[in-house]
């Protein structure tokens, strides 16, 4: 699989950290890397890891900036793209179409060629314009998939609970990676 990820400034972005980690760790997919500057301060400021740490989470990396660049095309073969978290300034701008940058051109390429865009809505609450682009996004068959925390697994950490949300977002994305753990039912 290729896989388009996108860090946006939202708090979360060990999301984004996390989800390459599990998919270079298996080799489940081909990864492509897009930070948004705010996504590097928050990346700093939360894990205390650069950009440049992160890219070497995956297989490619694009400037920001870079419009021109294959992910702005169609033509480019991709599978999925998350972006993880999501803030809502590029939700909002994903949903209204502004391709101002790469990671909010990439996202409506995934969406205009009919494949996965998974969005890790990092911010609450949700004033109704939030809810109207989201509903529109998913109307445009994006799938809205904030990072809510579940608690029948039994966390017994942080990154526990990471880790279950980046598990429903490789499911989401079509990855199938062993390492999952599964609900099977209450213990008997």
């Amino acid at each position: 699989m290729r896989i388009v990820v996108g860090i946006s400034g939202a708090s979360g972005a060990i999301y984004g950290v996390r989800l390459l980690e599990r998919l270079k760790s298996n080799g489940l997919a081909e990864t492509h890397l897009i930070i948004s500057r705010a996504g590097e301060k928050t990346l700093w400021i939360e894990t205390g890891k650069t950009a440049a740490d992160v890219r070497g989470l995956c297989d490619h990396w694009y400037p920001f900036e870079d419009i021109g660049c294959r992910l702005a095309s169609g033509s480019f073969r991709t599978d999925a793209m998350v972006v993880a978290p999501c803030s809502i300034h590029t939700m909002s701008a994903i949903a209204n179409g502004i391709g101002s940058n790469l990671l909010v051109r990439a996202a409506d390429v995934a969406l205009k060629e009919k494949r996965k865009l998974l969005l890790l809505i990092r911010e609450s609450p949700f004033h109704i314009g939030h809810l109207r682009n989201m509903a529109a996004l998913a109307e445009m068959g994006a799938i809205i998939a904030p990072p809510v925390p579940a608690f029948y697994h039994h966390p017994q950490s942080v990154m526990d609970i990471v880790d279950h949300s980046v598990d429903r977002a490789l499911d989401l994305l079509g990855v199938a990676d062993p390492a999952i753990r599964r609900w099977e039912g209450p213990a008997k």
